[in-house]
């Protein structure tokens, strides 16, 4: 019963999925599944062979193969954002002269999506750890968290790979590091007296983390083979931006930054994906805006903040005995969130007689910085 459902959901997605139809006799061609499994040329990871021959690992790539052609939603969407980022990731793995398989290992690991996170606290498009991020030069704080950069995410995943391909020799184990932890796989290297992936017993997730990565450059590398027929146009355009110093000596909202670059809150948050919350740490800058940003912007950058900081100290309410926030939203017609994003504040901290809040006026709310 299972294996039916199983092949009627294989059926309806090739249908839904592919491209290759003959209009004039009403056929569709779909890849016949256990040929999407015959690998018709040798298969490799960063040039290392994956012994297919032995039948035990014949079976966990075709697994995970299977499963990849499975989630087919999935898969589409592996092809369509990979000429959006993929692009940034080879010509840095290129500069450092890694192998250019490696940025597999990012689209296994997030789908290309900079703010995916995991329950152990991984993020990004390389899903760092913060203590590993950290090591590996990456900022992560309060207002910024690189590892959704894709530019500085990627040097660091660098600059580790470099670091465990010289400590293990070998790229499918540097991979198997990269998933389970240095220290643990060299604990099990040296337990089971074996320095091959394909021989170690590891954690199952780890056991399969090579074959996920392959398995998604099978897709990408044929495609049509597999069954996903996409035009040129179906695919996403590469991110386009350009890069801008800014200095700012205070904290200050983003919007002003969007006003500066004459765009908007949304796209100065798609195009720097690291910052975080509604507002930009003092201190100086490099950020994207969009490629079409006229010059001067650090000149329109002042001029608008000097604005916006005249009126944040004209908009100073003093909170008065028996207040509270929703009483104070309620008495100015203002959502109580709209007040904890213009004071960073906590809905749970305190509230004093005397304290100074900042309020805009609710008729500016489309407006407000």
């Amino acid at each position: 019963m299972f294996l039916r459902l199983w092949v009627l959901g294989w059926l309806s997605a090739s249908l839904l999925f592919s491209g290759s139809t003959l209009a004039a006799e009403g056929e569709v061609s779909l890849p016949p599944l256990v040929e999407s499994l015959r690998l018709e040329q040798p298969l490799t990871f960063c040039g290392e062979s994956v012994p297919l021959a032995d039948p035990d690992v014949r079976e966990r790539m075709e697994k995970e193969l299977l499963l990849s052609l499975w989630d087919r939603d999935q898969a589409v969407l592996w092809l369509k954002r990979s000429t959006r980022y993929l692009p940034v990731i080879e010509a840095i793995l290129s500069k450092a002269g890694l192998p250019d398989d490696l940025k597999y290992i990012a689209l296994a690991e997030s789908a290309l999506r900079p703010h995916v996170g995991s329950p152990k606290g991984a993020i990004g498009f390389w899903q760092f750890l913060p203590a590993t991020g950290r090591r590996y030069g990456l900022s992560i704080n309060a207002s910024i968290d690189q590892r959704r950069s894709l530019t500085a995410s990627t040097e660091a995943a660098v600059t580790y790979f470099s670091k465990l391909y010289e400590k293990f020799g070998s790229w499918s184990l540097s991979a198997a590091a990269f998933n389970m932890g240095e220290e643990g796989l060299r604990a099990e290297i040296l337990a089971q007296g074996v320095n091959n992936f394909y021989r170690l017993y590891l954690p199952l997730e780890t056991q399969r983390y090579l074959f996920r990565i392959l398995s998604a450059k099978l897709i990408l590398t044929r495609p049509e083979h597999y069954g996903f027929h996409l035009q040129a146009e179906d695919y996403y355009p590469p991110i386009r931006f350009t890069s801008v110093e800014l200095t700012c000596y205070e904290e200050t909202s983003l919007t002003v930054v969007a006003q500066a670059a004459q765009t908007d809150f949304k796209r100065i948050k798609d195009l720097n994906p690291e910052l975080r919350g509604h507002y930009l740490a003092a201190g100086t800058h490099t950020l994207a805006v969009p490629e079409n940003t006229p010059p001067d912007f650090q000149e329109r950058f002042n001029q608008i903040h000097q604005e916006w900081s005249q009126q944040r100290r004209e908009r100073i309410y003093i909170v008065q005995s028996g207040d509270n926030l929703s009483t104070i939203a309620e008495q100015f017609r203002v959502p109580l969130a709209a007040i904890l994003i213009w004071n960073r504040i906590d809905i749970s901290g305190p509230l004093h007689p005397g304290d100074r809040l900042i309020i805009f006026p609710a008729e500016r709310l489309t407006d407000s910085p």
